[in-house]
Parts: structure tokens; C-alpha cells; sequence
């Protein structure tokens, strides 16, 4: 096994810059990677959160595996309530987007959509004026009219024994 190196302090807000422009490239394992490093020296940088959250949602779209954390284990890090709702709206929405492009099961994309909006609706309370939200929840909407979806059928009452 590796000995990582150590990320100086002073390094971080350069890292995290340089995070974010990966993200930006689609290159989401380079964005884990630091954000990891900055974690090391700093397990509270709500920032590095932020964007290893992302950078781990963008990875399942592309079904590729993560170097560690998985998404819904980041969100009781976040401070923030809002930011605890709406990233975890963003969290079930890319994960139904993920189930979309490989024709998964409808009715589960459709289950994590209504989550992702459900997670929207509450930061949108939280956080009243803010729009980010609001047009997060509408993107949902649309895919679910977009792709025709419907909740998971009910069950059928099994017969009762006498």
C-alpha cells in the first residue's frame, strides 16, 4: 500500500479550485481524489463535501465506482440543512437519471425523482426566495412527464386464511 503525501494547509483553497475545474471537465475521479486529500486535513471543509458529493453522483452517471465515500454518507456532514435537502435532491435525482440511460426500471426512476423532489420541496422551505431548488424540482417534474413514469404498482392484498 501507499503512503499518501500529506496536503499542506495553505494548499487547500488552490486544491479546491483545481477540484471544481475537473468537475467542470468531466473528470469527477480527479475531483474526488483532492477532495479526499483536503478531507484528510480538513474533515469539516464543507466545500470539499460539496464537490466530492457531486463528483461521486457525476461517477455513478457514468458507472464508474468511487475511490471511497458514497454519496448519501457525505450528507449528514453537511452543516447546513439546506444543503443536507438539496444535495440530497441532487444525490436521488442523478441516481434516477443514472437508471434512466440504462433503461432501468421506470417505476424506480420514478421512485427517486419523487424523492429528489420531496428532498427539493424542504430546502426550498428552508431556504424561501432561493431559486436553485425550485428549478431543480421542475427539472424532475419534466423528466417524469418526459418519460411517462409511474410509481411502482401496488401489490396485490394476498387472500386472508379463514
Amino acid at each position: 500500500m501507499f503512503a499518501l503525501k500529506k496536503l499542506p494547509p495553505e494548499a487547500i483553497p488552490a486544491a479546491m479550485d483545481r477540484a471544481e475545474q475537473y468537475r467542470r471537465e468531466e473528470q469527477p475521479e480527479e475531483a474526488e481524489s483532492i477532495c479526499h486529500d483536503v478531507l484528510r486535513v480538513d474533515p469539516d471543509n464543507q466545500r470539499a463535501l460539496a464537490i466530492l458529493l457531486l463528483a461521486l453522483a457525476d461517477r455513478a452517471g457514468q458507472g464508474t465506482p468511487s475511490l471511497g465515500l458514497q454519496p448519501r454518507e457525505i450528507l449528514p456532514k453537511f452543516r447546513d440543512p439546506y444543503d443536507r435537502a438539496y444535495y440530497g435532491g441532487i444525490v436521488a435525482e442523478r441516481r434516477a437519471l443514472a437508471m434512466l440511460h440504462s433503461r432501468g426500471p421506470d417505476s424506480d426512476a420514478y421512485d427517486d425523482l419523487r424523492e429528489a423532489m420531496d428532498d427539493y420541496e424542504i430546502a426550498g422551505e428552508l431556504r424561501p426566495g432561493d431559486a436553485d431548488a425550485s428549478l431543480r424540482w421542475n427539472a424532475c417534474a419534466r423528466l417524469i412527464e418526459a418519460y411517462h413514469l409511474e410509481p411502482h404498482a401496488p401489490e396485490p392484498l394476498a387472500p386472508q386464511a379463514e
